[in-house]
């Protein structure tokens, strides 16, 4: 692993145990082994780091969501993959994706609430990301694009709430409630 990619991991790993503004450089240096210099030939800031750990982040659980929901035929088999899936990460059996801390882009958010920042838009586009891969995937139901839209936005409220709910209140099984409200709400579309 080249140091560059070392530095992402490592910062993703503090950022996502501890919050971004708990970690400091030094401390991301310190568990990587990196020096300062390096750092900062690689990043010209904190929030430049920040931002090559969300783009890192986004990258790895879409390419797992992705995997976990290609071999679905059907809506039916696209909601059960997805809520199958979140129930895996919600229970720590998903080990790209590392333990279960809540939705690191909902955590970034949280410190980087100001919608215009570049790094909420990051994390923004991250979400549109999903929302356009449940879409795509829902592709054979026989609905116009508006509907498959909107089905795919009222699931990944339910998705964005089952994370929530699984990581405030520490409810390993919202996901599998989250997948039977997803059957209802896409028998109503059909």
């Amino acid at each position: 692993m080249d140091k560059r990619q070392q530095l992402v991991e490592t910062a993703f790993a503090l950022f996502y145990a501890h919050g971004v503004a708990a970690v400091g450089i030094n401390q991301i240096l310190q568990a990587s082994g990196i020096a300062k210099k390096t750092l900062y030939h690689h990043f010209s800031s904190k929030e430049e780091l920040l931002a090559a750990v969300v783009a890192y982040r986004d990258e790895r659980y879409y390419d797992w969501l992705a995997s976990r929901l290609a071999a679905a035929r059907n809506g039916i088999e696209v909601v059960e993959a997805l809520f199958d899936a979140l129930d895996d990460w919600f229970n720590d059996r998903v080990d790209a994706l590392t333990d279960f801390r809540g939705c690191f882009f909902i955590n970034v958010c949280g410190e980087y609430g100001d919608p215009e920042h570049p790094v909420h838009r990051q994390c923004q586009s991250h979400k549109l990301r999903v929302v356009q891969l449940i879409a795509d995937r829902l592709q054979p139901l026989a609905i116009d694009d508006r509907q498959r839209l909107a089905l795919s936005e009222s699931i990944c409220l339910l998705k964005e709430g089952a994370t929530v709910q699984a990581h405030v209140q520490n409810d390993l099984g919202a996901a599998q409630r989250g997948k039977q409200l997803a059957r209802q709400l896409l028998q109503s579309y059909l």
